[in-house]
């Protein structure tokens, strides 16, 4: 009953972005036509996206590769662009992966409640301390996790669900990673290493962190129709190419080994970290 509801939430969101963003572009005589440029960013990216990765930096950055638009337009067209995918992401996972109702409802609450009201807080911070932190931590997880795999360390990675001060833990980083999402520091990775260290199946994390990104991208991608600051031609690229990717990746990771997922996640979550810290070495040259 309440995945249903959930399910039917974003199915909703995903119909008031669509209708707003048809609206838009009728009204600004913009164009319903894309580049196969842009679709096939959006299929690799959201491919990705779908395996844990994240879709936003690798689009940055073949969005600059290829100067496709303009710096200011490029906030709006991966907020908009990618919400539907990442809706379609976390409709799959919530109806196919098994995952405690409880934790998934919480977790998505305490991640959209961090990005509403804790990124308050978190927004004074200096943003390139937090990427050179998260980075740093995300790598040393990364090394436990790669220890575990090797049977180096004990730890468990079968789990459906938490309880007692597991949960609780899950839920309060989730509140954290919530925040963090405002100052662009992905919730995938962070989420997918830490359910996975809390002895979770790997597979369990995913419409956990699906589920919290495609409550709040719908919102942003809302803002950006809004005021205007997006590329159109872009968004509709992304979305376009990324929702048949996302079906594909679903199903590889439907279908991966539990054994082979646990590596993939080790991989994610180091890629994720070296990005981050790449991200906080760009913003420092740029004030050189």
């Amino acid at each position: 009953m309440i995945v249903t509801i959930i399910q039917s939430l974003l199915v909703a969101a995903a119909l008031t972005l669509a209708a707003r963003w048809f609206f838009y572009v009728r009204a600004a005589k913009a164009g319903a036509s894309t580049s196969a440029t842009a679709l096939a960013i959006g299929a690799v990216a959201n491919f990705f996206d779908t395996l844990g990765i994240g879709s936003f930096a690798p689009t940055t950055a073949a969005i600059k590769f290829f100067k496709l638009t303009k710096d200011e337009l490029i906030p709006g067209a991966l907020n908009v662009g990618h919400a539907i995918p990442t809706i379609a992401q976390a409709l799959i996972f919530i109806g196919f992966v098994k995952v405690s109702v409880g934790l998934l409802v919480a977790c998505i609450v305490a991640a959209v409640t961090g990005a509403l009201i804790g990124a308050r807080v978190v927004s004074r911070l200096p943003v390139r301390a937090i990427r050179i932190g998260m980075g740093f931590a995300l790598l040393a997880a990364a090394g436990i996790f790669v220890a575990r795999n090797l049977g180096l360390v004990p730890g468990g990675g079968q789990a459906l669900a938490l309880s007692g001060g597991a949960f609780a833990a899950a839920v309060a980083l989730h509140f954290l990673f919530g925040a963090l999402m405002t100052l662009g520091v992905g919730l995938y990775a962070p989420s997918l290493i830490l359910l996975s260290l809390l002895g979770m199946d790997p597979r369990a994390a995913f419409p956990i962190m699906m589920g919290a990104c495609a409550f709040l991208m719908p919102a942003s991608g809302l803002h950006f129709i809004a005021s205007a600051r997006f590329d159109p031609r872009l968004a509709l690229g992304f979305a376009a190419g990324g929702v048949p990717a996302v079906l594909l990746a679903a199903f590889v990771v439907r279908e991966m080994p539990l054994d082979v997922l646990r590596w993939v996640v080790s991989g994610v979550v180091i890629i994720a970290a070296l990005m981050m810290l790449a991200s906080a070495r760009a913003s420092a040259a740029k004030k050189e």
